[in-house]
């Protein structure tokens, strides 16, 4: 049975987390990534293997699947922020946003699927509080995210009993592809009052969560959407 773990995205703000928290517990991981350099010193850091990779390119499945055939758990740590007024909204912003954040997620998990069924495996997911709690321009990736918690709880259905599906709905963290809104020092502050912990999220604190659903600490949890959001989607 393998007890390798796979992390895509693990250059972000969450899978660099979610990666030395997996590295500090002692569990072995393997980091996927498009930024090669990026990639290069994260595994050299965490001593961790790594195939660099584009989830928006054809056969980077089977690139990953090349470096490690068998997997524990996978944790699809990328994720976009696609924001714009619908009238401005194109086909072809759907589409990509879809790509990215969930058709090659459904493509990786096929990829590994009796494979993970084999090990007793674990998926976890990220979605957006946006999903649930309406924002304005938030219509491309609140409506991607919320065809992840859909697909989640259909494939913890399918895949029970042997494997666990669980998804995690992030508020705004502190991250590159956020950067572009919290350069605006105003807007930051603005956004992390919103909170009712009055601040923005980090990566380590999805992270945190991350680790938990992808290891057998939460051998009875699949099925789930969890806030990791400063209880903006239930409090304010």
């Amino acid at each position: 049975m393998s007890e390798k773990y796979l992390i895509v995205g693990a250059t972000g703000s969450i899978g660099s987390n979610l990666a030395e928290q997996m590295h500090s517990s002692g569990r072995e991981i393997h980091l996927v990534g498009r930024d090669e350099a990026q990639l290069k010193n994260l595994s050299e850091k965490l001593n961790s293997p790594h195939t660099v990779a584009d989830v928006l390119h054809d056969g980077f499945v089977d690139k990953i699947k090349s470096d490690i055939p068998e997997i524990k758990g996978v944790a699809y740590c990328v994720g976009s922020i696609d924001l714009k007024p619908l009238k401005l909204a194109t086909e072809n912003d759907f589409n990509k946003c879809m790509k990215l954040n969930f058709y090659s997620a459904v493509d990786l998990i096929k990829g590994y699927q009796d494979n993970l069924k084999q090990n007793n495996g674990s998926i976890v997911l990220f979605s957006t509080v946006a999903a649930q709690k309406g924002f304005t321009n938030h219509s491309i990736i609140a409506s991607t995210k919320a065809a992840i918690e859909g697909l989640t709880v259909s494939l913890a259905a399918e895949f029970a009993p042997n494997i666990r599906v669980n998804s995690i709905a992030l508020s705004l963290t502190n991250s590159k592809i956020a950067e572009p809104m919290l350069k605006n020092v105003a807007l930051a502050q603005g956004i992390a009052k919103a909170h009712p912990l009055k601040r923005l999220g980090e990566g380590k604190d999805g992270a945190a969560l991350a680790k938990f659903l992808l290891t057998e600490e939460s051998s009875w949890v699949t099925g789930q959407i969890i806030a990791v959001d400063g209880g903006r989607s239930k409090l304010s």
